[in-house]
C-alpha cells in the first residue's frame, strides 16, 4: 500500500521510468528521493517497477523480481520494459472501455424497456378509465357489460405480459403468434369510438392473418388512430383501410388533420422521447410502433402534408 501511494504521488514524474531498486539504493537523488531513504525499503529489494503508462496516465504498475546475479540493466533494457508496459496499459485501457460500453448498453436497454412499459401501462389505464367513465351511462346495457369485461380481460392480459417483460428484462422478446388483423381493426375502432372523429373502416370480410401477438398489433394501431384523432378536428375524417395480399397485408390509417412537414418526419417523428404533446406525451409511441412492426418483419411508412393530413402505412408479412 505504501508503494502504491508513493507511485501515485510520484506518478513517475510523467517520464514513464522503469525503477530499479538497486539503482535507487545507489542514486536516490536521481528520483528526487521520492521513495524515501533506501534503508526504509519502500521499494522491494532486487526488484524492477514497470509503469503501465497510457498516454501520460498511470494505469498501474508491475513489480518484477530480479534473479540473483543478473547483470545491470542498460537503457535498451529499460526501453524494452517501458514498451511492454505501454502495451499492457493499452490492453487494460481497452478492456476498461469495453466494460464501460457494456454497462452503458445495459442501462440503455433498461431505459428502453422502462419507456416501452410505461407507454403500455398508459394505454391500459386509458382503456380502464374509458370503462369507468361510461359505466354510469351504459351499465344497464348488456352489450356494454360484455365490452367492459372484454376490455378488462385484455388489460389484465397485457399487464401480465408487462410483468413477464420486467422479469425477463427483454423488451424485444418475441413470442410466436398469429392474429387476424381485421378483428384487431374492429377492436381498435371500438376502443377509439369515444372521441371525434370516429374512425371509419374500409375492408373486405375475409380474415387477414399476420404473425404478431394480438396485444402488439392492437397497441400499434391504437397509437396510430389516437394520434390521428389528436391531429384531426371533430368535423374531419379518419379512415382505416385494410388490403390483403398474397405475401403481405397493408393497413393504412389516414386523416384530414394538421399534417407534418418533411423535416419533422425525417428528424423527429420516430425519435424516442421527442414529443409535441408537452408533459402529456412520452415521445415513444411512434418509435415503439415501428420497432414492434419491424420485429415482425414489416415496415411503417408515412406520408403527410401540412394542413392536408397524414397517411400511415403498416406493411406486415401475411401468415398462412
Amino acid at each position: 500500500m505504501l508503494l502504491t501511494r508513493v507511485l501515485d504521488d510520484f506518478a513517475l514524474r510523467g517520464l514513464g521510468w522503469v525503477i530499479d531498486s538497486e539503482e535507487y539504493a545507489d542514486e536516490p537523488d536521481r528520483y528526487g528521493t521520492a521513495f524515501g531513504h533506501p534503508d526504509e525499503h519502500v521499494l522491494p529489494r532486487n526488484s524492477l517497477v514497470v509503469p503501465l503508462d497510457r498516454q501520460g496516465y498511470l494505469q498501474g504498475f508491475v513489480v518484477l523480481g530480479k534473479p540473483a546475479g543478473l547483470r545491470s540493466l542498460n537503457f535498451e533494457d529499460h526501453d524494452i520494459l517501458k514498451t511492454a508496459g505501454r502495451q499492457v496499459a493499452a490492453v487494460l485501457a481497452q478492456a476498461l472501455v469495453q466494460e464501460k460500453l457494456a454497462e452503458t448498453r445495459q442501462f440503455e436497454a433498461l431505459n428502453r424497456l422502462s419507456a416501452f412499459l410505461m407507454h403500455d401501462l398508459k394505454n391500459i389505464v386509458a382503456q380502464q378509465e374509458l370503462v369507468v367513465a361510461n359505466a354510469q351511462r351504459f351499465r344497464h346495457r348488456p352489450e356494454f357489460i360484455d365490452d367492459a369485461f372484454m376490455t378488462i380481460r385484455s388489460g389484465t392480459d397485457r399487464i401480465k405480459r408487462v410483468l413477464e417483460q420486467l422479469r425477463t428484462a427483454s423488451p424485444t422478446k418475441q413470442v410466436a403468434g398469429r392474429v387476424d388483423a381485421s378483428k384487431v381493426l374492429m377492436e381498435v375502432r371500438s376502443q377509439c369510438a369515444d372521441r371525434q372523429p370516429v374512425p371509419q373502416i374500409d375492408m373486405q370480410s375475409q380474415p387477414a392473418w399476420v404473425h404478431m401477438r394480438r396485444d402488439e398489433l392492437t397497441s400499434v394501431l391504437f397509437h396510430l388512430v389516437r394520434n390521428a384523432q389528436d391531429a384531426t378536428p371533430a368535423d374531419g375524417r379518419i379512415t382505416i383501410d385494410l388490403r390483403r395480399g398474397e405475401s403481405e397485408h397493408v393497413v393504412t390509417v389516414s386523416d384530414t388533420g394538421s399534417g407534418m412537414d418533411e423535416v419533422f418526419i425525417r428528424d423527429r417523428l420516430f425519435r424516442p422521447f421527442d414529443s409535441t404533446k408537452g408533459q402529456e406525451g412520452m415521445g415513444i409511441g411512434a418509435y415503439q410502433a415501428r420497432h414492434v412492426v419491424r420485429l415482425a418483419g414489416g415496415e411503417v411508412d408515412v406520408s403527410s402534408e401540412v394542413g392536408q393530413g397524414t397517411i400511415f402505412t403498416v406493411r406486415l408479412p401475411a401468415a398462412p
